[in-house]
């Protein structure tokens, strides 16, 4: 996997070491709605879809771990704090941040990412400024949209699924009043990032 972030970067590895595990997993989520194996529930949470297959089966043995983690625990809809606290999910995002770890992307103490992941971090946002809109983009190049500049393209690309799974803004019923609504790292609530302080590749 090298350090995620070279040539085709992986926007799994992206959104982690940029801003934490919620955006990972948010990228995750995200992949599966473009699958059309998961869809909105009640306000605020997220389900496996009800469509008949192809668009509803889970993800094939090739996709990303952390995606097939996330699918096999909407065994019951979710929002997204009870989605992070879920074993599987906990599992994998610690698989690859020991993987990023290995590579040097990520350091263990002070947790964090390295120098040269910041500089790489910034210069691919660079590169790949914020989308106008969904035309001629590609399934990965959406992803990595939404892990390099967060919830101003989760909105852009994917507005109403983003609302009502409780990916942005307030979230809903499920998770409302349990966290602060912030996008730094660990299990916060809404996705809110807009490249601001808690990003490592804006400082």
């Amino acid at each position: 996997m090298g350090d995620g972030m070279s040539e085709e970067p992986d926007p799994y590895a992206v959104a982690l070491v940029r801003v934490g595990p919620r955006a990972a997993v948010t990228v995750a989520v995200l992949a599966l709605r473009l699958r059309g194996a998961v869809e909105a529930g009640r306000p605020g949470t997220m389900r496996t879809s009800r469509a008949p297959a192809p668009t509803g089966h889970p993800p094939e043995r090739s996709a990303h771990p952390l995606e097939r983690a996330v699918h096999a625990s909407l065994y019951r809809p979710a929002g997204m704090v009870e989605l992070l606290r879920r074993t599987r999910v906990r599992q994998s995002l610690a698989q690859l941040r020991t993987e990023l770890s290995e590579a040097g992307t990520l350091r263990t103490f002070p947790p964090g990412p390295t120098l040269a992941a910041r500089r790489l971090l910034r210069r691919t946002r660079a590169e790949r400024p914020l989308p106008t809109g969904r035309e001629g983009l590609s399934r990965h190049d959406v992803l990595l949209a939404v892990a390099l500049h967060g919830a101003a393209a989760l909105t852009l690309l994917e507005p109403r699924f983003a609302v009502d799974a409780g990916l942005v803004g307030r979230g809903g019923t499920a998770d409302k009043g349990l966290l602060p609504h912030s996008w730094g790292g660990g299990c916060g609530g809404g996705y809110t990032d807009g490249g601001g302080g808690s990003d490592p590749g804006s400082g």
